[in-house]
């Protein structure tokens, strides 16, 4: 009996000797053979776990994570982007918020650091043209003078060099009924408010805090806010003010009581800026 006889294997040998293999369809060359044992090699390499070191600074084990590592990982991301996130819409807390946008928010933010913390101005509800803001201002006034414009409700600070600070104010019934020139006699940080007698006698309930009384103690719901600038002609008080005041929603109106008012934050720039003594304008004279 013949040795290959009831012998698969043989057979298989005997039929491949004689050149009846069935054809592969991808040919198997000597460049294809070398990949392949790579690939193989590669896939025998052991698995590195994916624990950060103590370090964390992006080393997994020791080792730096390669090439490989972080084009899986993009690609799950996509994966799981393509499987829904994209259709989510963007959360507006999240979005980027313009540079002046910024600017003004730090501008307007909380000053918890004084004497009663001043909360934050709602931006939403004053208009952005009477935000603080250096612009051009030519004008013959000198440095360091206060211009109150009563028709566009703004308050310019004159600096060097044609610019000026711009702020926006309210003005009541007084802001409108005096114009001139003056000073600023003298001014205060949180200071009391005294309504004068025309007020008490249109407003009974504000007797509380009358000159006999001792006025309304300073705070944060005090009508002449954070600060206060007095305005004087010569020696004599000529009972204005330019004032803070906690509505800041009333910047850039015509308002029923008081002088001119300012964002709190703004007043408290202001006052920082101007000595005793500097000149006043109000009125619309004096703005070209």
């Amino acid at each position: 009996m013949s040795t290959n006889e009831n012998n698969p294997e043989s057979e298989r040998t005997a039929s491949e000797g004689q050149g009846n293999r069935i054809p592969s369809p991808w040919p198997v060359t000597k460049a294809r053979a070398v990949r392949f044992s790579s690939s193989v090699a590669k896939q025998a390499k052991p698995r590195q776990s994916f624990i950060k070191s103590e370090n964390d600074t992006g080393v997994w084990n020791g080792r730096a994570l390669n090439r490989r590592h972080w084009l899986t990982g993009a690609v799950s991301l996509a994966g799981l982007a393509l499987a829904g996130c994209v259709t989510k819409a963007p959360d507006p807390e999240k979005q980027s918020v313009p540079e002046s946008d910024l600017s003004h928010a730090l501008m307007y933010g909380p000053k918890p650091g004084k004497r009663f913390p001043v909360p934050a101005v709602d931006l939403k509800r004053v208009p952005a043209k009477f935000y603080r803001r250096q612009v051009d201002y030519p004008t013959s006034e000198r440095v360091g003078t206060i211009i109150i414009d009563t028709d566009r409700f703004f308050l310019y600070l004159v600096l060097a060099g044609g610019k000026a600070l711009r702020y926006g104010v309210g003005l009541g019934r007084a802001g409108f009924d005096w114009s001139g020139r003056a000073r600023v006699g003298w001014k205060q940080e949180w200071p009391k408010w005294t309504p004068p007698d025309e007020m008490i006698a249109r407003q009974p309930e504000l007797a509380k805090w009358s000159a006999r009384n001792g006025g309304m103690p300073p705070g944060l719901d005090n009508p002449l806010g954070a600060r206060a600038l007095y305005i004087f002609q010569g020696n004599v008080d000529t009972l204005y003010r330019i004032h803070g005041s906690p509505e800041y929603w009333t910047i850039g109106k015509a308002v029923s009581s008081g002088c001119v008012r300012m964002m709190n934050q703004d007043v408290i720039d202001l006052y920082g800026r101007v000595p005793a003594g500097s000149p006043i304008v109000v009125g619309t004279q004096a703005i070209a």
